[in-house]
């Protein structure tokens, strides 16, 4: 018989959301409701009969709440394996009742840290008891229910339901896994408020992170790979996984993946002019500024219209209804913005299978955090790549000064390096790309590549030449060679930007030299894999 009928139960919840329903569906089945503090004033307030956790263990609440049921006579209860003759004499012994449910949630030591609480506050706010008895509850599992989550209410209610008041061992067992997966999750966010904020440490000697499900995926990367989105349960930087599908099929891993890269670089554009970035499989295949946003949207198109086919947007400013024309004119997969006006929701809403995301406020470019990868055996771990290059800390190398708008150019090329595949090299023009080459093993094929997309480009709009013709062209490592460098001149850049650092940097600055070119070195690399 593995059904066990819940007689009594022990409830002590920081989040009140529907415990008074609760403990009304328990007490028409007559179960005994012993509680703490504020939770059993929540329901004899609701008109329910309630033991104090005191009256059960002899002793009152005490040290300002810090110790109310750390008790034998809590955790005998809970932990008394019933069948076992031993257990039920000190049972009898030692006057300890066994109990049957535990609904329990945890103080809200991620909401207290979230809201700017000083560190007295936040210790307060390391949950002890909770903890305690959820673990002994769920450990002794094979008689005890537990119940951590609000949202596992109805279903504790409609299992008792279908026995008579009892709850069955596949119930009890699947509330114990999460049981724990929930102390496993508060532990891990209070080591690591501990170590990165409390103590400052970068790389503690030990690694504790965890996420929430949010959704499983209809697929990963592949069609034969299985996929789920996971949100952090320490909060965080508001990002693709918070924002609001207006409309549009589920995401999928890669549009999750695409989205994130597109409103990552369309954030280094936040506060700025009006921007708009295109992605396609994690790199940008154009961006641009404009006067208003269907001017940046068009210069982004021009780039490369023919990968921005099947791509995912973002922008920086509210969506109004002209851009999201522009945008339905070829298929786009994903279209990410702050906000999105009546008429472009409206325009939209003719595409029925295009996801339209509300991000609200972008990300800040700059903030800190961390950087997890997984290889074979362990996790490589870094800070993100928030460098950023003043004016002041660009160094001119060549006989001749980049002028004011190839120093804008070299700039707003350098940003959009920054987050493309290395190999990289980013052509730009007045404010938009005019050629990207991305991934590539050598820093010349990017530039090559780079280039006849611009060419093709310039043949596809009619243009008299490609808009490398006079651009600023960015790489995101150092030119180890002359010939990346010399390809780009021969696309017709004018300027260039580049870490430097080479050992044959004397050798790429006079071939710049020779070649008419203006160059900065910005002294920072910015790789991505």
């Amino acid at each position: 018989m593995t059904d066990i009928i819940i007689k009594r139960a022990l409830l002590s919840v920081s989040d009140k959301a529907g415990l008074v329903e609760l403990g009304h569906a328990l007490a028409a089945r007559h179960v005994e409701l012993v509680s703490t503090g504020g939770t059993a004033k929540t329901l004899r307030e609701a008109g329910l009969t309630v033991k104090d956790i005191s009256e059960l263990t002899g002793f009152p609440e005490m040290m300002d709440g810090r110790v109310k049921t750390l008790h034998p006579k809590v955790h005998g209860g809970l932990l008394a394996v019933r069948d076992n003759a031993e257990h039920a004499a000190s049972m009898q012994d030692h006057g300890i009742g066994a109990i049957d449910l535990v609904v329990v949630n945890l103080y809200p030591f991620a909401a207290t840290v979230a809201k700017g609480a000083d560190r007295d506050e936040i210790i307060e706010n390391i949950d002890i008891g909770g903890p305690s008895m959820v673990r002994s509850a769920a450990k002794n599992h094979y008689y005890v229910s537990i119940i951590t989550d609000p949202a596992d209410y109805d279903i504790l209610i409609a299992e008792m339901e279908e026995t008579d008041g009892a709850t069955t061992l596949p119930f009890r067992r699947a509330m114990a896994a999460k049981a724990y997966a929930a102390t496993a999750a508060y532990d891990s966010m209070i080591a690591s408020w501990f170590a990165f904020a409390d103590q400052g440490e970068q790389f503690p000697e030990s690694l504790t992170f965890g996420g929430k499900l949010a959704g499983t995926l209809r697929y990963g990367e592949n069609p034969h790979q299985q996929a789920a989105f996971y949100t952090p349960h320490f909060g965080g930087v508001r990002g693709i996984g918070q924002a609001e599908q207006v409309q549009g099929k589920e995401l999928s891993y890669n549009n999750y993946n695409d989205a994130d890269a597109a409103l990552e670089l369309v954030s280094e554009f936040a506060g700025g002019p009006p921007t708009v970035v295109i992605v396609k499989h994690a790199n940008p295949c154009g961006v641009a500024s404009g006067e208003t946003l269907i001017e940046a949207y068009r210069a982004a198109l021009e780039c490369d219209s023919v990968s921005a086919f099947g791509g995912i947007v973002a922008v920086n400013r509210p969506l109004d209804g002209p851009t999201a024309e522009a945008m339905t004119e070829i298929f786009t997969e994903v279209v990410a913005a702050p906000a999105a006006d009546d008429a472009a929701r409206a325009v939209f809403a003719k595409k029925k299978n295009l996801r339209l995301l509300i991000t609200g406020e972008l990300p800040d470019a700059g903030r800190p955090g961390m950087m997890i990868k997984n290889i074979a055996g362990g996790y490589l771990l870094q800070s993100r790549d928030n460098g950023h290059v003043a004016d002041e800390d660009l160094k001119i190398v060549t006989k001749r000064a980049p002028t004011a708008q190839e120093l804008a150019d070299c700039r707003f090329a350098w940003t959009i390096a920054k987050h493309v595949k290395s190999n990289a090299i980013v052509y730009a023009k007045d404010g938009a790309t005019a050629g990207i080459g991305a991934g590539q093993m050598n820093r010349r094929d990017s530039a090559r590549i780079a280039a006849i997309k611009a060419k093709e480009a310039a043949e596809t709009y009619g243009w008299a030449a490609a808009k490398t013709v006079g651009s600023a062209v960015a790489s995101d490592a150092f030119f180890p060679f002359a010939d990346g460098l010399l390809a780009a001149a021969e696309a017709g850049a004018t300027a260039v930007i580049q870490p430097g650092g080479s050992m044959r940097d004397d050798e790429v600055i006079a071939a710049a030299d020779e070649a008419g070119l203006a160059m900065v070195f910005a002294g920072m690399r910015h790789f991505r894999h």
